[in-house]
């Protein structure tokens, strides 16, 4: 599903050039739950970037099902991301005064989906998530876990191919993000989704089946022994 090879990325800081990405070769198959590991500064983020088509490459190649998205458009990107990838952030990113299942709903209205059939997703994505009771209720009527549900939620409404989670339980507490962790191997193992988690915390990334370490811009090590129950 995703193919990187040498894929590099330099930043201009005033007079210094910053090497965030220095020659990735990455493989993803689909129906993997991956987790990324590296320290602050280590390049995960932009790679996250990368993955998600929110940035190009300076150099090399990136392949999302077996099409080159390394140099496209800001607009062709914005469309691979509405229809092929699911983001879901650490700080939940949900509009105030909102109900969760308008904010589900949000990014089918700018596929062109109707408005009944928005409905009718965004309420089957809460239902999954465990939201079904839920619904009508803004964000600040919802603690943070349910709020991070909504988050998800509002990512599976597109049926997107790949997941991606940036540090998704970094604003929870133990217990609930051991809950959201729950959710992410149920949509991997019963829904075969692709999963890729973005963390600096070792015992988060146990919960995938597959590390990858990044640091200083390289990937250092890759290790498919992960937590496979």
């Amino acid at each position: 599903m995703i193919e990187m090879e040498n894929i590099t990325k330099t930043y201009q800081m005033g007079t210094q050039v910053v090497h965030a990405l220095r020659g990735v070769d990455l493989q993803i198959s689909a129906g993997e739950f991956v987790a990324i590991m590296g320290p602050s500064g280590s390049g995960k983020s932009t790679l996250m970037n990368m993955l998600g088509c929110l940035d190009v490459p300076t150099g090399g190649t990136y392949k999302l099902d077996g099409h080159d998205v390394s140099d496209l458009s800001s607009d062709d990107r914005s469309r691979i991301r509405n229809q092929r990838i699911g983001f879901v952030f650490q700080q939940f990113n949900l509009l105030p005064r909102t109900t969760a299942v308008k904010q589900v709903a949000l990014p089918l209205m700018y596929a062109g989906i109707s408005r009944g059939d928005r409905l009718t997703r965004a309420k089957e994505a809460l239902t999954a998530v465990g939201l079904g009771d839920r619904m009508d209720h803004r964000p600040d009527e919802l603690s943070g876990g349910q709020q991070q549900r909504v988050a998800i939620a509002r990512a599976l409404a597109t049926n997107p191919a790949i997941i991606l989670a940036d540090e998704p339980t970094g604003a929870l507490d133990t217990k609930t993000g051991e809950e959201i962790l729950g959710i992410f191997k149920n949509l991997n193992q019963e829904k075969g989704m692709t999963i890729i988690m973005i963390t600096h915390e070792p015992e988060i990334a146990t919960h995938a089946q597959r590390t990858i370490w990044i640091r200083d811009g390289l990937i250092t090590d890759d290790d498919h022994g992960g937590d496979q129950t």
